[in-house]
């Protein structure tokens, strides 16, 4: 289990979701996916996202403007 990163700051929705969709998957089941994003609905849309798709949300954290989500990658 390894943890990676991805910098989806100053895009707007779609874009945080499609950029977590391309990175998770090159990962393993059992990674974690950290996000971090300045758009406020990727608090909604990327967990919609990883209900539909198996993954699951570990963690939702704000820090000043930025939003961190931590993705659990499940099956694919």
């Amino acid at each position: 289990m390894a943890t990676h990163t991805l910098d989806a700051r100053r895009l707007l929705c779609p874009m945080p979701v499609i950029r977590a969709q391309n990175r998770i998957k090159t990962l393993a089941k059992g990674d974690i996916l950290e996000v971090t994003c300045t758009d406020p609905g990727a608090k909604n849309d990327l967990p919609t996202w990883c209900r539909i798709n198996g993954h699951e949300v570990i963690e939702i954290e704000t820090k000043d403007d930025d939003i961190i989500i931590k993705i659990a990658v499940g099956e694919a």
